[in-house]
């Protein structure tokens, strides 16, 4: 007799992968624009500025991964009990940490 197959572990932000990407894409471009001011000799508080804007677009991608990975990954932990249920607040307890150093 087989044994039944576990299910394919979906991340938390697999239904909405796609806007992620567009905003990452968003970002990367962004970036490049960095690189263009940059190499213009933009005024020094132009660049700083555009490089907010970046730091807070990627500040809100994760804060939004985030949370997808606290309603989706650690409640499913939770909900199964055991110390697999703490390991997860604890890895995302160390995730808020490495975004608010930033």
């Amino acid at each position: 007799m087989y044994g039944r197959v576990p299910p394919i572990p979906t991340h938390g932000y697999s239904l909405t992968k796609d806007d992620y990407l567009t905003r990452l894409r968003r970002i990367e471009g962004q970036v490049r624009g960095l690189q263009r001011l940059i190499d213009e000799d933009t005024y020094c508080i132009d660049v700083l500025t555009q490089i907010s804007s970046v730091t807070k677009a990627l500040q809100g991608v994760g804060v939004g991964l985030l949370d997808e990975h606290i309603r989706h990954c650690v409640r499913g932990a939770v909900q199964e009990g055991g110390a697999a249920g703490d390991a997860k607040i604890e890895e995302a307890v160390a995730a808020i940490e490495r975004l608010l150093r930033t």
